[in-house]
């Protein structure tokens, strides 16, 4: 079952966070992850939720997901991220 990270962030350095945005695609790769969404437009159309900038993920599994994200592959972007930003991640499971 598909797995899905979904990412609020909010940007404190943009030019460090360059470089993030830079070294992720290439990490993804081996663990069957692409970009659904990656920082579009946002628009709150309930509730008082004021995103940043909106990432979302696609996974072949729960378990690739949490592979990548703890994986050596995405480590040095994932540093750079936590210092140049803030960020909240989740990861839900799709449907069938």
């Amino acid at each position: 079952m598909k797995a899905y990270i979904i990412v609020d962030v909010t940007i404190t350095n943009p030019v460090v966070y360059e470089d993030y945005k830079k070294l992720t695609p290439a990490s993804l790769q081996p663990f069957g992850g692409k970009f659904i969404a990656r920082g579009g437009a946002v628009e709150t159309l309930e509730g008082d939720w004021d995103p940043g900038r909106v990432v979302i993920i696609e996974f072949p599994s729960k378990q690739k997901a949490k592979d990548w994200w703890s994986s050596a592959a995405y480590a040095p972007a994932k540093a750079i991220r936590q210092s140049a930003s803030k960020s909240k991640l989740i990861l839900v499971e799709g449907i069938e």
